[in-house]
């Protein structure tokens, strides 16, 4: 079985690997954060080949492990030295009818099938997206990691133009130094601090991330 795996936009926020950018829309702002803006996501696209080993029933399920590679993924006991990420939530089709959680590093979307190789034998492999968290740090969905398929709480953006911002890490060490640090999760503006200065778009029951400047 061949399959194809990309990194995607899910809901706002943008799917990455490793060190590479989310990014997410800003909140129109109001009140004493003053003026804003509002905008959809943006964000760059990757493409690579993963290929199952046959090491479970079903390609990539959960707590299985994948290697790294410079274009090719590939399924691998979790056991072996070549493991380096495993997996935190499995879901067959589109990205929208299941999110990741919170802390995972990066989307493995399976989107190929081959009716001579499968996991069943039926002559197909589902559509569907692997949710991955690194075995060893660095882990970018982590708070203030700097990536990540999420913003969340503790995260740290820059604003990048047109309505957008973007994360990056909190300590400063990413390309671009942090302007705003997302420190609540709220389900309307009017429960953020009073020193919010920007309301960027999260996911989840509280969808108002309040941010402070930095």
């Amino acid at each position: 079985m061949r399959a194809r795996w990309s990194v995607g936009a899910l809901g706002v926020l943008l799917f990455l690997v490793a060190g590479v950018s989310s990014g997410c829309g800003m909140l129109p702002r109001s009140g004493p954060a003053g003026d804003g803006v509002s905008g959809t996501p943006t964000g760059s696209a990757a493409v690579a080949s993963a290929r199952p080993s046959g090491y479970g029933a079903v390609f990539l399920a959960v707590d299985e492990c994948s290697s790294f590679g410079t274009s090719t993924f590939t399924e691998v006991p979790c056991t072996s030295e070549r493991a380096a990420a495993r997996v935190v939530a499995r879901f067959d089709g589109a990205v929208a009818q299941g999110p990741c959680p919170a802390t995972t590093d990066f989307v493995l979307h399976i989107s190929e099938r081959s009716p001579s190789s499968d996991e069943d034998g039926d002559g197909s492999v589902p559509q569907g997206y692997a949710c991955m968290r690194n075995l060893e740090p660095p882990h970018p969905g982590d708070p203030g990691g700097g990536g990540g398929p999420r913003t969340i709480v503790g995260d740290c953006v820059y604003g990048s133009g047109d309505g957008q911002v973007r994360e990056t890490a909190c300590d400063g060490s990413g390309k671009r130094k942090p302007q705003y640090e997302v420190v609540k999760a709220a389900a309307v503006r009017a429960e953020c601090p009073r020193d919010t200065a920007l309301y960027v778009r999260l996911r989840g029951t509280d969808p108002v991330g309040c941010a402070r400047r930095l």
